[in-house]
């Protein structure tokens, strides 16, 4: 029986499916849902190596993602408490809140890849290989 399911997206379209599922099994077994969408640092994709105060753009990017969040939340009916976004590596940020939350089920998206990223997306892949909880990858169609 899992009584906190945290349902970790992407903000993109595909978003729908992955909480769709787990807002199925959070029914099922009567479990608080909880959603998270982790932000990359700005910095992250420049390596650092821009001589340049980020902050403000990054906070343009996590105001952005809050209010998708919130939309995305309500629109699934999703109390605002457990709407969580949070800036990092996703698979570190994943693994941290499913800790302090006492998450007993992660879910995440996986696209179909080639090679060894066959079955999971690389955040899912991540996500997988250091939970301390069960991980269902939602394949998105």
């Amino acid at each position: 029986m899992y009584k906190t399911i945290l349902a970790a997206i992407d903000l993109t379209e595909e978003a729908d499916q992955v909480i769709t599922r787990a807002s199925e099994l959070a029914g099922i077994h009567q479990a608080e849902l909880v959603l998270l969408h982790v932000v990359e640092p700005v910095g992250y994709a420049y390596g650092g190596d821009i001589p340049m105060d980020l902050t403000e753009l990054q906070e343009q990017l996590d105001k952005s993602a809050r209010d998708q969040l919130t939309d995305l939340g309500h629109k699934h009916g999703i109390e605002d408490r457990n709407l969580l976004v949070t800036v990092g590596r996703p698979e570190a940020e994943i693994h941290r809140v499913c800790e302090e939350r006492g998450v007993d089920l992660a879910v995440v998206g996986s696209h179909g890849r080639h090679g060894i990223q066959l079955l999971l997306g690389s955040t899912a892949n991540g996500v997988l290989h250091g939970a301390k909880c069960d991980v269902l990858a939602v394949r998105i169609n």
